[in-house]
Order: structure tokens, then sequence, then C-alpha cells
């Protein structure tokens, strides 16, 4: 099943909401600039030079330099959270089988999508552990290559235990 959400602001799926199966299409796009890929390399002093030297890139295979790869994860976790955690998560529990099948470029536009591929409570019945599977495609190409992939776990309010914290019951 797939389901296309609103793109207005809304909260995140409480546990009961997530369904296993169900291919989330986030509505929200970014293009990335080379700012936004200078900055995240300065903030995370990553100073690989292939992606901030187009020099030393215009002479590695691709041709050009690359936007870093932990950017282009991270994009694509913030993208997926307005329609599945927003102020519904506990806590992210991790990331795993992470790729990055192509790379990206400095103008390459990014869309995502998140499949719920497993969920369970946690032993105490309060909360529930929810695991998506994250794909980021790259949308100015017209086969929109999967450019980043990976396994992301949260661990989420159920609805019944959220609204009672809400009323200090």
């Amino acid at each position: 099943m797939c389901v296309l959400r609103d793109s207005e602001p809304m909260t995140g799926l409480y546990y009961e909401e997530f369904e296993v199966g169900e291919t989330i299409e986030h509505e929200r796009r970014r293009t990335i600039s080379e700012s936004d890929n200078q900055r995240f390399c300065d903030m995370t002093m990553n100073q690989q030079p292939l992606h901030l030297d187009a020099e030393f890139a215009a002479d590695t295979e691709f041709g050009e330099r690359l936007v870093n790869g932990l950017y282009t994860m991270s994009l694509a976790v913030g993208v997926s959270i307005p329609e599945t955690t927003d102020g519904t998560i506990v806590a992210n529990l991790s990331y795993d089988n992470v790729e990055h099948p192509n790379p990206v470029f400095h103008g390459d536009t990014i869309r995502v999508q998140s499949t719920v591929t497993d969920k369970r409570e946690t032993s105490d019945g309060e909360r529930g552990i929810v695991t998506m599977h994250v794909e980021a495609f790259k949308v100015n190409d017209s086969d929109e290559p999967l450019v980043c992939e990976f396994d992301r776990t949260a661990l989420s309010l159920k609805r019944e235990h959220a609204e009672t914290d809400e009323n200090g019951e």
C-alpha cells in the first residue's frame, strides 16, 4: 500500500498508526546547493577534498565535487520526519544498512519515501518500536536513481499513553 500524506504541517504517527508494508511518499523535496554541502562539511569538520575542492574532484571518476553522503542521509531523515515521527517519537534507536548507490552533486533535487518494515510493542506495552526503510531519489535525473537508502528504527509513543501524559494523569 502507498500513502500520500498532505504536505501541510502535521504531527507524526503514533505507534498504532504505522502499518507494516505502508510506503509514505514525502511531499517535501530539497535541491542541494554548494552552500548546503560546504556548511555541512564545515559543521562536521569533514574536509574531504572530494566534497570541497573542485580541482581535486575534477580528476576523479566523478569529474566534480560530490555532496557529502552523510548530508544526503541526514536530509532524507529530516524530510521524512513530519509524516512519520514529528512529535510522536521518544528516540531514534538506530540507522542500519546505509548505502549510497549513486552520487549526489550540487544542484540535485532529492525526494524521499519511507516504507514501514517492522513494528512491535515494548515489553511494558507503553510504547512501540517501528522500523522504516528510507529511500532517497534524485528527481532531476529522468531515471530517478536511488542515491541513499537505510533502515531507521524509532521508539514511538502510543496514542493512549501520549494523551495520558499530556493531561498529566
